[in-house]
């Protein structure tokens, strides 16, 4: 009878101590998060660190984080664990579509014992990964009112049920994984600052000498070519003079954005400063390079500007040309060259373009109008 009588408080002894040790457990592990937010702005280290912690507390079959794209409105896996992770890597998911796509377009916490039961449940996922999903539990990752995206885990839920403490603990995780994002994104937008124009969103003349930089190491290291183009808009003050600053900055960004519009994926694109543009053309020759030039000023000397609200402004612009190594190997050399050939077109009835060594190039707006 004694023995009858003991168990029971040895049981919940044995009880006692292994929710102290999942207490510990915890509080360790939120600690460990709490260090790996504020030692590191780099978002794979904490969201790796939220990885571990899923995968030695919760043991699903797969978990994934999903990352709202807001310009599509589709999720998209930005990190996977389990045997079907690779397969996800090209899937997307729709806001709304499926349970990951409820949960996001919802923002609240799903947890699915029998996924065969639950109308919501998307079936071609397991189509691509060849698996079979029993359960699934899915939290959405929010920053204040915003779903960032959502943390699902499979095959997790057992006989009886998901623990209402794993539920707690998973969605504290989610919270870490919110922060760690929103961090992540403040820390991009600060450095997009740092090396962006505000007025035209390109690059600035900052960022400008440290790509460059990096281009001259690179073709000196891979003994490629590569060209600058300085763009310098004609009578630009009279725009201002005539329409006012602000409707000078939206012309400014409109021809921006057609620079970007012209350029490769590898070419670069910069406002130097005031009406003046650079373009970085890598591994393009001379020749190569005044093409663009040519096509460039018959694009800004053609276009009507502004003309969806109405002003329909005209301009044409002096451009000038200097490519690595043909003229020069050093960085202040090319910048210089570059500027003067464009500075030779601006003192020389402007609306043209110049290559450094070679000077202007002969009627470049009429060869154009006539073509």
């Amino acid at each position: 009878m004694e023995e009858v009588k003991q168990f029971p408080a040895v049981e919940r002894r044995r009880n006692v101590s292994t929710s102290l040790d999942r207490e510990k457990g915890e509080v360790a592990v939120f600690q460990e998060l709490g260090k790996a937010l504020t030692s590191s702005l780099q978002l794979d280290q904490v969201l790796r660190t939220i990885m571990e912690k899923i995968d030695e507390f919760l043991r699903p079959d797969n978990w994934s984080l999903l990352l709202l794209d807001e310009e599509k409105q589709e999720l998209y896996f930005e990190l996977a664990v389990g045997k079907a992770s690779q397969a996800l890597r090209d899937v997307r998911i729709k806001m709304g579509q499926g349970i990951a796509g409820w949960v996001a377009q919802h923002g609240e916490t799903v947890v699915v014992p029998d996924t065969s039961k639950d109308t919501r449940f998307f079936s071609k996922v397991d189509e691509k990964t060849k698996l079979e999903t029993q359960s699934i539990v899915a939290v959405p990752v929010r920053f204040r009112d915003t779903c960032l995206g959502v943390i699902e885990l499979i095959n997790c839920v057992g006989p009886e049920g998901f623990d209402p403490r794993d539920l707690k603990l998973l969605e504290a995780l989610s919270d870490f994984a919110a922060i760690a994002l929103e961090n992540a994104r403040h820390v991009k937008k600060i450095h997009d600052l740092t090396i962006r124009d505000d007025c035209t969103t390109l690059y600035n003349a900052r960022h400008m000498g440290f790509i460059l930089e990096t281009e001259i190491y690179r073709s000196q290291r891979y003994n490629y070519e590569f060209s600058l183009v300085f763009i310098d808009l004609d009578h630009f003050k009279m725009v201002n003079d005539t329409h006012g600053h602000l409707v000078g900055s939206r012309l400014l960004a409109e021809i921006g954005n057609a620079l970007k519009a012209h350029c490769r994926l590898i070419d670069f694109a910069f406002r130097y400063g005031g009406d003046e543009f650079v373009l970085l053309l890598p591994q393009t020759s001379k020749d190569n390079a005044l093409n663009v030039a040519r096509r460039l000023h018959k694009l800004i000397r053609e276009s009507v500007w502004l003309e969806k609200e109405g002003l329909n402004i005209r301009l044409t612009s002096s451009l000038g040309v200097a490519s690595y190594p043909m003229d020069s190997r050093t960085k202040e050399g090319l910048l210089h060259l570059a500027d003067e050939a464009m500075y030779l077109v601006k003192n020389n009835n402007r609306d043209s373009v110049a290559a450094a060594n070679i000077g202007i190039l002969p009627n470049t707006a009429t060869a154009e109008t006539a073509g």
